[in-house]
């Protein structure tokens, strides 16, 4: 069985069914991750012992009849902002590394071993999740596994790079204005943003609570609607995860998209992008028949607006140390925390005020449509190292501008699927498949059709090709 091809669901039935072992299929991705982490940078630490241990148990609990989960004995690794009992939670920072280990796992990572998953490590990000290109001074980069001179993408860029490369079949990472979409468009795998508040994020060390998502990547929608409904569920710890009970999606992939009114989003969504995003989308479009286009109203002023909002929480979060030890930050993340602490509370009152009007407008606009198309990333992954691009002819800096259209969509906390549409000869692009809140399954929907049609696969073995 060719497990570095394999993804999870499918890795677990193979386990289960007695076909290999969950030591076998854990050892081996610790030995892809000795072998190629170095190269990809993915990984701030490896749980070798712990993830052997857990491996045997599975493998005894199977050899007992029992049945240890829909996830058995798959390697997974989460963004290292998530509590991993025994390991201090680093936020891709210098100064959480002087804190305590964890004493417990985070809720995330706790549901995900109860399903069977094995975790193995913790995964490189951008300091304090405040970036889109997980180029961080502490940690080193992380490098695109399809392109090696360019960036993973961020804030979550170890989270799905190590995806990309096939060290893991599965990884946590954590949305903010972007950061599980814009890293998952660039490394060419999918990566879910689900609804504000849906999945617990008890245990994560966040950037902006009133924004701030979990959610997964994979390399497959059965992996991604299995993992989302695994995470789903209350957490009297998270008190915004405490009212919406589960709703499973993996039993609604093959329902299809009878009768769903899908839409491209236009206007704002349709330009200040290279060629090749809008081909994306239009190739998506086309294989779903999709020819109506909606206006999504004043998306640049939910874009600055959600730019004060986040600026001014993160600062505020950071700023006894933005005070009395500012030497000791990435100097990106640095001077736009420092930026953020002097924003204006009046501008953060009407930002505040101007995010309710935005989602009042939207809900009516989902009113009339189901599901939204729209590009994930203005372009393909930039080089490493670069501050500025061009996009459509206009020079634009590359931090803030890789989440121009995330950015909107993450203001009112919409779920979104980043789905990768690759072309053979270009770097991988993905597409956002947008709906109303809480309707994760819709979303998953439209991307099992997509997959079953080819219009969207993550092809990890092409990024792996392009380094062997």
């Amino acid at each position: 069985m060719d497990l570095q091809n394999t993804d999870a669901v499918t890795t677990a039935k193979a386990i289960k069914a007695g076909e290999i072992t969950a030591k076998a299929a854990v050892s081996a991705a610790l030995e892809r991750i000795s072998t190629h982490n170095e190269t990809f940078n993915c990984f701030t630490a490896v749980t070798a012992e712990t993830a052997v241990e857990d491996a045997e148990e599975i493998d005894q609990a199977i050899a007992k009849g029992e049945n240890p989960g829909s996830l058995a004995g798959v390697p997974f690794a989460v963004k290292n902002l998530f509590d991993i009992a025994g390991l201090t939670t680093l936020a891709g920072s210098k100064i959480n590394a002087e804190n305590p280990p964890a004493i417990q796992d985070a809720t995330a990572i706790t549901r995900l071993k109860q399903a069977g998953a094995v975790l193995v490590g913790a995964l490189n990000m951008d300091e304090y999740a405040y970036g889109f290109v997980t180029e961080n001074s502490h940690y080193g980069s992380t490098r695109n596994p399809h392109d090696l001179t360019r960036v993973a993408g961020g804030s979550s860029g170890g989270s799905a790079a190590a995806v990309a490369a096939g060290l893991v079949p599965l990884t946590l990472g954590s949305d903010t204005n972007g950061s599980i979409r814009v890293p998952a468009s660039l490394c060419g795998i999918f990566g879910l943003k689900p609804t504000y508040g849906r999945l617990s994020r008890s245990g994560a060390f966040l950037f902006a609570s009133s924004f701030d998502h979990i959610g997964p990547f994979a390399r497959s929608v059965q992996d991604i609607a299995t993992t989302f409904d695994v995470l789903q569920g209350v957490d009297a710890s998270d008190p915004i995860c405490t009212t919406r009970p589960p709703e499973l999606c993996l039993p609604q992939l093959k329902q299809g998209i009878e009768g769903l009114r899908i839409a491209v989003a236009g206007d704002y969504f349709a330009k200040g992008a290279e060629p090749e995003v809008m081909d994306a989308v239009a190739k998506v479009a086309q294989a779903l028949d999709v020819t109506a286009s909606v206006t999504l109203p004043e998306p640049h002023r939910a874009r600055a607006a959600a730019y004060i909002i986040t600026a001014s929480e993160g600062a505020n979060l950071h700023f006894a140390n933005l005070r009395s030890r500012p030497q000791d930050f990435d100097p990106a993340t640095r001077d736009r925390f420092l930026a953020g602490a002097m924003i204006p509370a009046t501008w953060y009152i009407q930002a505040q005020r101007f995010r309710q009007w935005y989602r009042d407008r939207v809900r009516e606009i989902f009113e009339t449509v189901d599901i939204i198309l729209a590009p994930t990333t203005p372009c393909v992954a930039p080089p490493l190292g670069v501050e500025k691009m061009l996009i459509a002819g206009e020079e634009v800096l590359v931090r803030p501008n890789l989440g121009l259209f995330t950015q909107p969509l993450s203001f009112i906390g919409l779920p979104v699927l980043s789905v990768p549409v690759h072309h053979p000869n270009r770097l991988p692009l993905g597409v956002q498949i947008i709906a109303a809140p809480y309707n994760e399954a819709l979303i998953l929907r439209v991307a099992a059709v997509l997959e079953e049609l080819g219009i969207t696969t993550a092809n990890c073995e092409s990024a792996r090709s392009s380094h062997e």
